[in-house]
């Protein structure tokens, strides 16, 4: 890791916002839905899908889950209407895990429910270590009722993740596949970047053995590789899987994949409370602050 990346990672989280808001231009669609809609409009006439996100978290009361759930349902129905190639990604934290159990399904079930509705998807995002069953439990229950509507994801630096992969093989199956952004215990998760790659590339492997579809989300041009190389031993289709990167990110490899014959879907998200994901994500990959610099002195231009 290069000094700039290093200090980073350690200092970020206490960077002052028009600092961090600086940054993170390019890397979030914007305040509103409308913002969402237009970018994945664009994104859609260069070939890829999206997944919209409203950001939003550490909620501290159900009504504010119910009201994340309107949003969730005006953007299904925004993605309908206008036609759009894209899904809805939530997290169930934000729609009242950690604060009535049973109530976050329900609130959750409905999300579901009005994207089949619609012929559409939910991808039920995954957190941090406490929550991580209840999320399976979430998607194993909803499986059942809306199959081809619903998946969650996998994180490639837990440990636990192997065989997370083979407990849900026994039912319809869609995920992501990521390395993960939170930061958990050495006792939960693999620290050292070539085990965190080879647990990724195990866990990806016995995805599509068993017949799951994957979202292979990730920056790492290694993983990319080991993926594509994947799915040219195994013969797979490219309705069989999807690559997933970041808005923002890398964009000389997301006309590679495609140029490669690969789907690409591109995370969008939008909202207000863009602060504590941008830090997140700066933290997780320094890269982006390295490119706003660039940028700013005009280091970007040939």
């Amino acid at each position: 890791m290069s000094f700039f990346n290093y200090a980073v990672s350690k200092t970020i989280m206490h960077v002052p916002k028009p600092i961090v808001s600086h940054f993170a231009k390019g890397y979030i669609a914007g305040p509103t839905l409308a913002d969402a809609v237009q970018v994945t409009k664009d994104l859609n006439q260069q070939g890829m899908m999206t997944t919209i996100d409203i950001l939003g978290e550490f909620i501290t009361s159900m009504d504010q889950a119910i009201n994340f759930k309107n949003d969730g349902l005006n953007i299904l129905r925004t993605i309908d209407r206008e036609k759009l190639d894209a899904n809805l990604s939530i997290k169930p934290t934000q729609m009242g895990l950690l604060l009535d159990k049973e109530q976050s399904f329900e609130i959750i079930r409905e999300l579901v429910a009005e994207a089949k509705s619609l012929n559409n998807f939910i991808r039920i995002d995954i957190e941090d270590v406490p929550v991580t069953d209840d999320t399976f439990d979430f998607f194993r229950r909803l499986r059942e009722e809306f199959p081809g509507h619903v998946g969650t994801a996998f994180q490639g630096y837990l440990r636990r993740t192997p065989q997370d992969v083979v407990n849900l093989g026994d039912g319809y199956q869609n995920y992501r596949l990521c390395k993960g952004i939170y930061i958990e215990s050495r006792m939960d998760a693999w620290k050292h970047p070539q085990a965190i790659n080879r647990n990724y590339i195990v866990c990806l492997e016995q995805l599509f053995k068993q017949g799951a579809y994957v979202g292979i989300a990730t920056h790492d041009e290694l993983l990319i590789f080991e993926a594509m190389n994947l799915i040219r031993q195994m013969g797979l289709k490219p309705d069989q899987y999807e690559f997933q990167m970041l808005l923002g990110v890398d964009e000389e490899l997301r006309q590679i994949i495609l140029a490669a014959g690969h789907r690409l879907r591109i995370y969008v998200p939008y909202g207000e409370d863009w602060l504590p994901y941008s830090k997140r994500r700066l933290k997780e990959n320094p890269m982006i602050a390295q490119h706003a610099l660039k940028q700013m002195f005009g280091l970007n231009k040939h």
